[in-house]
């Protein structure tokens, strides 16, 4: 399969940290693996300097590797490097990139005297890299400014469509607050294309190249299996696994928080901790905590006991939710692109949400409190905007009730900048009150 390079925004700030560093610092890449870190950063190199050099961690000779264990003489490094890879390097001209960093550990903590050095710039990409047992040996370097690359956004999708009209429009409706009238059907049918294949390079590829979502399916669990291998290779009594999967399982189910009993079994606390931190590491899940206390600096008063899990892209989502087929049939993709299955939606919408929030820039948290003796109220998501907190509903059908808001606003009200309704419905504003309806199309927009 061809490796296409998609326009991609953190490329303009690795452009700022270049400007800002002047190599004063390295840049880590951070990301979940197939998120597109190796091509935005060989595209950057390819285009930013006289020449790169980049070292795969994951295929470098031993020889390569054994450069780093001693780092007294960095003129014999440098010569060396340049030898075993065929590239002149250029004082303040070139940059080394030390890819996959995580599989030797040891590179990343060279990083505090090769910057000293100031001679040439670097960057790192790693995936799972902050796990305990790949840094627990090693100084971490605090010569190092770290980039978090998502799945692709909404706006990038577009763009690798070829679409660049899209998202300004929806911007300037949102704006305006204008309904989008007419032109709803067509933008939720975009964004529910998006839904089904997801932000991963390799599954946007395979569809821009055969327009046929089956393959896009295939290309997607051959990523969820490479997520399971890395995650059996950590924890070989497969809990880990068995957590990921379990994610749309447990959001359909609509349980106020994720229950990872019900999935694992009892385990131990320390344990578990151990567990779910190995998934947030790893960057292919978005969690999202209760907040005791609902208001900006949320998360002074997050509990690390409650959380919800998402994937963070939910083009795997949608895989993994049907994960029971060998494969999904292009029947139940068509059904979904045009909002015909009779399953509830509700589920896939909110991690579609949580998706674009996150790659928005926002961190997330949840909020229940006390309905009844049986019974909570749940606002599904707060985002802070200022001095102030938005609390967000997912709504996939019906807008007509919206309890949890309501009390929300009238238990909350000094607190709340506005409330955001997220609907697959037109924009409008409820009359007497701070609810707003918003297209979920405008997600990443808010």
């Amino acid at each position: 399969m061809e490796n296409k390079v998609f326009k991609r925004k953190i490329f303009e700030k690795m452009l700022q940290w270049k400007t800002e560093s002047d190599g004063k610092t390295a840049l880590l890449i951070e990301g979940a693996r197939r998120v597109g870190k190796s091509t935005v950063v060989e595209e950057f190199a390819r285009s930013q300097y006289k020449s790169y050099i980049i070292i795969d961690f994951n295929r470098s000779s031993a020889e390569t590797k054994g450069l780093f264990e001693d780092l007294t003489d960095l003129d014999m490094l440098f010569l060396n490097l340049q030898a075993t890879y065929h590239v002149q390097l250029f004082e303040r001209q070139s940059v080394i990139v030390f890819d996959e960093v995580q599989s030797f550990p040891l590179a990343r903590q060279a990083i505090k005297y090769l910057v000293a050095d100031g001679r040439y710039d670097y960057i790192e990409t790693g995936s799972l890299i902050s796990i305990k047992k790949n840094t627990e040996n090693i100084t971490i370097p605090s010569e190092e400014d770290r980039l978090q690359m998502y799945p692709m956004d909404y706006e990038e999708f577009r763009w690798a469509l070829g679409d660049e009209v899209t998202i300004p429009l929806l911007k300037t409706f949102l704006n305006k607050r204008k309904p989008l009238a007419n032109s709803l059907r067509t933008a939720m049918r975009d964004l529910r294309l998006y839904m089904l294949v997801g932000g991963m390079p390799q599954a946007v590829l395979a569809y821009l190249q055969t327009n046929n979502l089956q393959q896009v399916d295939k290309v997607k669990r051959k990523i969820i299996q490479l997520y399971d291998d890395d995650f059996q290779k950590i924890d070989t009594s497969g809990r880990i696994s068995k957590l990921f999967k379990s994610i749309p399982g447990q959001l359909y189910r609509n349980v106020s928080r994720y229950v990872p009993m019900s999935v694992i079994g009892e385990t131990g606390k320390d344990k578990l901790t151990e567990l779910v931190k190995v998934m947030e590491d790893s960057k292919t899940v978005n969690m999202v905590y209760r907040a005791d206390d609902p208001c900006v600096g949320m998360g002074l008063t997050q509990d690390l006991d409650r959380y919800k899990l998402f994937l963070a892209d939910t083009g795997l989502f949608v895989t993994l939710a049907f994960w029971d087929k060998d494969y999904t049939e292009n029947e139940i993709y068509n059904k979904l692109l045009n909002g015909k299955l009779s399953a509830n939606l509700g589920y896939v919408y909110e991690n579609l949400v949580a998706q674009m929030l996150v790659a928005a820039g926002n961190r997330l948290f949840y909020y229940t409190w006390k309905k009844d003796e049986k019974h909570n109220y749940e606002i599904d998501f707060l985002i802070s905007r200022g001095a102030k907190i938005c609390p967000i509903e997912v709504k996939s059908s019906g807008t007509k009730s919206h309890v949890s808001i309501d009390r929300f606003n009238e238990k909350f009200k000094e607190r709340i900048a506005c409330s955001y309704i997220i609907t697959t419905k037109d924009y409008h504003e409820e009359e007497g009150s701070k609810n707003v309806f918003i297209p979920v199309c405008m997600t990443s927009l808010l």
